[in-house]
């Protein structure tokens, strides 16, 4: 099979050994894979894959199932499905654990299905498992324009929260479209004062941050008492001072997390949940996959580079 490969921080195509689907995977035939910034820093040598993962990069995929291997049972040949993957979606074929696979939701194509397993198990497990995100409360979402911005807006609005979020100007229209209550232009505006505003002074209980050591202090200045913040990017780097004493006054908390690395069975446990809670909106046309553009395999640079200059609104697949 094909796939791409990092040598010298660059992306190759080149011919690799097909998977074999060890104890409780199944091998997928890639239709489509999604590109997200971890990806990214990864190629830059920033991301390593944990242990025992595939070293070509791609954390989602959908496909076909054309292998199964010992152990598992409820999958069968020739199912389509969609993958939470710890690393490989960058290929014609990915060995992925039972545990980590979703239905393709009703009504959509496989390519569309790729766009949703990232986001869908990353906002979820950050935002309402573990900082409760509900009806009522309000949720600033940080880098609206991306896939996971963009998951985060429909899905915190399908919940029937007010989302805030911050994006350039050109980005707006769309935003509020998806859901968004607020759209702040980050490069002009200060999200802090806007969100005082718009809340009445009151601040957002959930905070979603791709940013992280840049939005730091201005983060928890934007916490409503009782917030949480949770940071799951480092585009603004990894060191910040933090005045403890504000989050205290707030009884604020600040966690941060990375879905990758988790263990297998959190992993299908956020998986199953997803299923289970996320699922059903989509396929009602509450959450709608939100595609940028589709890339042959081959142009993965290319993608990388869109990627990285963030004038993409939604996500970016490679075709294999």
């Amino acid at each position: 099979m094909h796939a791409i490969v990092i040598e010298d921080k660059k992306l190759a195509l080149r011919e690799v050994p097909d998977p074999v689907p060890a104890e409780g995977e199944v091998v997928v035939d890639v239709t489509a894979a999604g590109v997200n910034r971890a990806d990214v820093s990864q190629r830059q040598g920033f991301y390593p894959p944990p242990p025992g993962a595939s070293a070509y990069p791609g954390l989602e995929c959908a496909g076909v199932i054309s292998a199964i291997g010992p152990g598992v049972s409820g999958h069968h040949v020739g199912e389509r499905v969609s993958a939470l993957l710890s690393g490989g979606g960058y290929a014609q074929r990915v060995a992925v654990p039972a545990g980590q696979l979703l239905p393709v939701p009703t009504g959509l194509s496989l390519h569309e299905a790729a766009a949703l397993p990232e986001v869908s198990c990353t906002v979820w497990s950050n935002s309402v498992d573990r900082d409760r995100l509900r009806k009522g409360k309000t949720f600033l979402v940080h880098g609206g324009g991306s896939g996971i911005g963009t998951f985060a807006i429909q899905l915190g609005h399908a919940l029937g929260a007010t989302v805030i979020t911050t994006a350039r100007a050109s980005k707006h229209d769309r935003l509020r479209e998806l859901g968004a209550d607020l759209c702040i232009d980050y490069t002009t505006d200060d999200f802090v004062s806007a969100t005082k505003d718009f809340t009445d002074g009151a601040g957002v209980d959930v905070v979603l941050d791709i940013v992280g050591a840049k939005y730091l202090a201005r983060n928890v200045e934007a916490l409503a008492p009782n917030g949480r913040i949770t940071v799951i990017g480092m585009q603004g780097g990894r060191k910040a001072e933090l005045d403890l004493g504000l989050l205290m006054a707030k009884r604020g908390s600040i966690s941060s997390t990375s879905l990758r690395a988790r263990p297998l069975a959190d992993k299908a446990r956020i998986v199953s949940a997803v299923a289970r809670d996320v699922w059903p909106l989509v396929e009602a046309g509450a959450i709608k996959p939100i595609i940028h553009t589709t890339m042959p395999l081959a142009e993965a640079a290319e993608a990388h580079s869109l990627m990285e200059s963030s004038d993409h609104l939604g996500k970016i697949l490679l075709l294999p």
